[in-house]
């Protein structure tokens, strides 16, 4: 995340309500908020552990 409460943090790290939050108030405009937005999707869909396992491959 590039701002915020969450500076320096992976996106897929953030927390859930904070995703959510962003969802409810409206993703900003550009690269962040459809990123934001994928994040949101991956959560809701369950499927963080796909990005967790390319994060574990690429950063061992």
């Amino acid at each position: 995340m590039p701002y915020g409460k969450y500076k320096g943090r992976f996106m897929i790290d953030l927390p859930e309500y904070y995703i959510v939050w962003y969802r409810n108030k409206g993703f900003p405009k550009g690269q962040i908020g459809e990123m934001l937005a994928t994040v949101y999707e991956l959560k809701l869909n369950g499927l963080e552990d796909l990005v967790r396992n390319i994060q574990k491959q690429l950063f061992k």
